[in-house]
């Protein structure tokens, strides 16, 4: 979704990645007033819509290239006869 709106991190703001998780989970220490953003919006130059370009942001901050992507993770699914789909 690179180029559509920059997407909101739960991420807090730090200057480098110095110490930071190694598991994927979100970055809660650092200046947490300020929230990471990435992936570029529609009016961003175009060095910048990917994703390891990383931008900040105030959490009260509002505008429209600005968003946030929801994510859920699903149940495998199940067959009724009991043969794993695939």
């Amino acid at each position: 979704m690179h180029g559509n709106v920059w997407e909101w991190c739960e991420d807090c703001w730090n200057e480098s990645y110095k110490d930071a998780p190694s598991d994927g989970s979100a970055w809660i220490t650092g200046e947490c007033d300020a929230r990471v953003l990435r992936g570029g919006s529609w009016d961003a130059d175009w060095q910048d819509v990917r994703a390891a370009y990383r931008s900040w942001g105030v959490r009260t901050y509002r505008k429209q290239n600005l968003g946030f992507r929801l994510a859920m993770t699903l149940p495998a699914p199940s067959n009724a006869n009991g043969i794993e789909p695939g």
